[in-house]
């Protein structure tokens, strides 16, 4: 009598052997799928919140009477408009990707998606890191002006300003590391199998 145990696979009836790694790969890939999500929910705050602080920074300063002001303003410097167009872009984008994270969780092995997503962070994090350093240039030397050039500071008249555009370039700078770590997500669920 043969054992009805030795089975071959392909034949009718037969089991299949069960394996482990592909669960525990589909757990990990929707966990880091979940922490997407999240950290992209994050990414956005902090570009909005980093694009309308800039959009809305504006300080009059009144100079001898009501009639003679001098205003600082973040139109004023082209850093701050590109600072202010870029997170705008990085903004729609990440209102965009939410569809495609919210698939990324539901199919955690749809790596097109994913690389998708991975290859249009990567531009992201290029505009979010053009955006924060140029801002983060020019509040510098608003802070502390440029000696050899004889250029003086203006936040000890500013102040509201400057601390407004301080803020708007840190929740930039915090949005790029945001970026950094969607990419190293999307990088090690890829790299699942």
């Amino acid at each position: 009598m043969a054992k009805t145990d030795d089975v071959e696979i392909g034949e009718p009836g037969a089991k299949l052997p069960a394996t482990t790694t592909t669960r525990s790969g589909t757990g990990l890939k929707k966990a880091l799928s979940i922490f997407d999500f999240i950290t992209r929910v994050c990414a956005l705050v902090t570009t909005l919140a980093a694009a309308a602080a800039m959009a809305t920074t504006e300080q009059d300063l009144p100079f001898f009477s009501q009639f003679l002001q001098f205003q600082a303003s973040y139109d004023d410097f082209t850093t701050f408009s590109f600072f202010v167009v870029a997170n705008a872009i990085v903004c729609g984008y990440l209102v965009l990707s939410f569809p495609f994270s919210i698939i990324t969780i539901i199919r955690p092995h749809a790596d097109g998606v994913r690389l998708l997503l991975l290859i249009v962070d990567m531009v992201m994090l290029t505009f979010t890191t053009a955006a924060a350093s140029a801002s983060a240039d020019t509040v510098y030397l608003a802070h502390n002006g440029n000696p050899s050039t004889n250029w003086t500071g203006i936040c000890s008249q500013y102040g509201d300003f400057c601390q407004q555009v301080s803020g708007a370039t840190v929740a930039c700078f915090i949005s790029t590391v945001l970026f950094m770590a969607m990419m190293a997500m999307s990088a090690i669920a890829l790299r699942q199998r």
